[in-house]
């Protein structure tokens, strides 16, 4: 019977937000609020200790969100400020000058990892997608040939590393180390990020895609070398957030939790602190060097808000439709279930979130709503928490298609067909899904719970 209803949970949830085009937010919560009952929860009770439907509710959202805000919304200032500053022009003006036209791919893949690190997918490939436009104009290249690594090598960070949405949701879903998924999922996706994005312009299907840049939905801010900051800058302060935070992670693998070193990093490496001191070391650099007017400045911040408002609405709801899972006792049925399977739980959270990425077509809701279900694989404790993060965060990002947002951004800023789209997107995001799990099973033998 659980599984019944964890099954008329998850149909309830495709039926609302694909025939009754829900959003994820409201879709979720909703059905957070069926599973419960027909879990047998009461809807509420006149007594404040009992466990109903809308106190799971409140405690998931409350839970998921806590902390969870200041590192999404630190990491949409910092991201945005550094975008309209013109620091993501420089790192790649600066890389293709020195690499050459010959190894311009190998320039873009790396700009794309330094900014893809703390931007979101969409808000990163909008502002580097116009500096793919005008080298490939400039260089006579074919904009295929630039616009596919940067695509692969944004996937590969959005879909594997904090402080990006569904990670980081997940890693407090699972109780995991930031610190630790972040160092873990470097190790697997610049390797694969890089071997995919160089590869695939390569194959045959893709480069017989010609791709157009149309008008209008380009950004038409340009920066000169006097508007830019120095590439030093640019560099320092993107990669300071990542450094604190792997930093954490590295001294705590080295030297052990209890070394002085390591307690120091552990404060200034939480996600938040790191995020927040990247934050002010960009502002006060811009204001006090550069001369910037502070409202410039905060009207960067500001308008980042927006863009990261509805994704922390779909994740705390999320949050609410894993504890009501719990609180109904599934958890305990799915590992009572799962116990005796010879099936490695990174395989298990990997399929529940690749099922659900295919069938919602946002990877922000198939991987929280993947995590409520496969958290109890996480609770039995067999397998380390911050591997089942990965697995379950590289499951949601195979075979983006017509239900996903990113398809149809990817699509018109190519002037694509949607047949093109398929052939080219649609298969790079399945073969990084399947690259991050082979990954993960990998350093699986090395890394344990």
């Amino acid at each position: 019977m659980p599984l019944v209803i964890l099954a008329v949970g998850i149909a309830l949830l495709l039926l609302l937000m694909l025939v009754f085009k829900l959003n994820g937010f409201i879709s979720l919560v909703l059905v957070a609020v069926a599973v419960g009952l027909l879990q047998g929860l009461p809807f509420i009770s006149g007594d404040s200790d009992d466990v109903t439907v809308m106190s799971s509710i409140v405690d998931g959202v409350g839970g998921q969100v806590d902390d969870l805000i200041l590192i999404l919304g630190f990491g949409a200032m910092l991201g945005v400020l550094m975008a309209d500053m013109g620091a993501a022009n420089r790192l790649a003006t600066t890389l293709i000058r020195g690499f050459g036209v010959q190894r311009a791919q190998l320039a873009i893949i790396i700009v794309a990892f330094l900014v893809g690190v703390v931007l979101f997918w969409e808000t990163a490939w909008i502002i580097l997608i116009p500096i793919v436009f005008a080298v490939a104009r400039q260089e006579k290249l074919s904009i295929m040939w630039l616009a596919m690594p940067l695509a692969i090598a944004l996937s590969s960070m959005h879909s594997f590393l904090p402080p990006h949405p569904g990670p980081t949701a997940v890693a407090g879903i699972y109780e995991a180390s930031i610190g630790k998924t972040l160092l873990f999922g470097l190790i697997i996706a610049l390797p694969v990020g890089l071997v995919v994005a160089l590869v695939w312009p390569r194959l045959g299907f893709v480069r017989n895609v010609t791709a157009t840049a149309p008008e209008g939905l380009v950004s038409e801010k340009e920066f000169t070398d006097e508007t830019m900051p120095g590439f030093g800058v640019s560099l320092g302060i993107t990669a300071l957030p990542v450094l604190l935070i792997a930093g954490s992670a590295v001294f705590e693998l080295g030297l052990g939790e209890d070394h002085i070193i390591t307690r120091v990093f552990a404060a200034i490496g939480d996600a938040p602190v790191a995020l927040l001191i990247g934050l002010l070391a960009a502002i006060c650099y811009f204001a006090l060097v550069r001369r910037v007017p502070m409202d410039t400045l905060m009207g960067s911040c500001s308008s980042s808000i927006k863009s990261i408002a509805m994704i922390i609405f779909i994740i705390g709801a999320g949050g609410a439709f894993k504890q009501v899972l719990q609180a109904g006792g599934i958890s305990d049925y799915i590992i009572g279930l799962t116990g005796g399977w010879d099936v490695s739980p990174i395989i298990l959270a990997w399929a529940i979130a690749a099922l659900m990425r295919i069938a919602l077509g946002s990877a922000s809701v198939a991987v929280v709503a993947a995590a409520g279900i496969a958290q109890p694989l996480v609770a039995a404790g067999a397998v380390s928490p911050e591997l089942m993060v990965l697995a379950t965060a590289c499951g949601s990002v195979i075979a983006s298609h017509l239900n996903d947002p990113g398809f149809w951004m990817f699509k018109e800023f190519l002037g694509l067909s949607v047949k093109d789209t398929l052939k080219v997107r649609t298969t790079y995001t399945t073969v990084l899904a399947v690259l991050g799990l082979a990954g993960c099973l990998l350093l699986s033998l090395f890394i344990h719970a």
